[in-house]
């Protein structure tokens, strides 16, 4: 019998935080041009649903730490799946890209959800890196309890490297940035699309293979873009973790989720 055909997933990217006046060397390490480079940052969840599969990628943050790190909170994350007719409380499961204050946050709006995570991201976030303030700046200590909290539960799915969670959707360690990031890859119908998360905030850090000043270690950042670039479909098969420009290239669902919510499944327009 011949294998079953693979079901595409639908992608979408909700928009849930912003942080304006950032320069361009915020944002790329190196001898860069930084002439008109992007430098502002835009903060998503991501949705992959296919019928009654649903998979959150990363959970944003909320009210406190928007107040306390000076970004601007459009709306929280649960309230961003409201928009698109999903329960927070009921998700399954959550893929936890990293541990930062940005990706792993309000996590007790997902009281049934299942956290999809890489060893090593943990491994880093709760050992002697977290002595040292510059490496456990980007991190919240009660997000990290809290997760802790997830795991003593059992609601913690360990990955080690590559795992296949549904056909169609693989985790991939790819580190860099923490020493445990993972990105997605997941199948759509326009092909294999990559989330890379913090493996490249903006566009231009893996254009100009320029790597984000926050990193863990930049010899695993750039071996990193290699690595999503393997895995995806084309470079427009790429979708960067924080930049504005994804909210430009790629439509809403509806005229209603203008400036909220756009489909990353379908073709950027550039």
């Amino acid at each position: 019998m011949p294998p079953r055909p693979l079901e595409p997933f639908e992608v979408y990217a909700i928009r849930y935080a912003h942080h304006a006046n950032r320069r361009a060397s915020d944002n790329y390490l190196g001898s860069v041009d930084f002439h008109d480079a992007d430098s502002d940052l835009d903060y998503f969840v991501w949705v992959l649903r296919r019928g009654t599969e649903v998979y959150l990628v990363d959970t944003g943050f909320g009210e406190e730490a928007a107040t306390q790190r000076g970004r601007q909170l459009l709306l929280r994350p649960a309230q961003g799946l409201a928009l698109l007719g999903i329960d927070a409380a009921a998700i399954r499961d959550v893929i936890i890209t990293h541990l930062h204050y940005d990706h792993a946050g309000t996590l007790g709006d997902f009281p049934a959800a299942t956290l999809h995570i890489q060893d090593a991201e943990v491994s880093y976030a709760t050992g002697r890196c977290m002595c040292h303030g510059v490496m456990r700046h980007p991190y919240d200590i009660e997000d990290v309890v809290t997760f802790v909290r997830k795991v003593y539960a059992e609601r913690v799915k360990f990955h080690r490297g590559s795992a296949e969670l549904a056909p169609g959707l693989s985790v991939h360690l790819v580190g860099g940035h923490s020493a445990g990031l993972q990105v997605v890859r997941v199948y759509t119908q326009r092909g294999w699309v990559v989330l890379a998360s913090d493996a490249s905030h903006l566009y231009g850090n893996i254009g100009r293979n320029a790597p984000f000043p926050l990193v863990h270690n930049v010899a695993d950042m750039m071996e990193g873009y290699a690595i999503v670039r393997a895995m995806a479909d084309s470079e427009a098969h790429i979708v960067p973790g924080h930049d504005p420009l994804v909210m430009q290239r790629y439509p809403a669902p509806s005229a209603e989720l203008e400036g909220k919510v756009v489909r990353l499944d379908v073709a950027p327009s550039a």
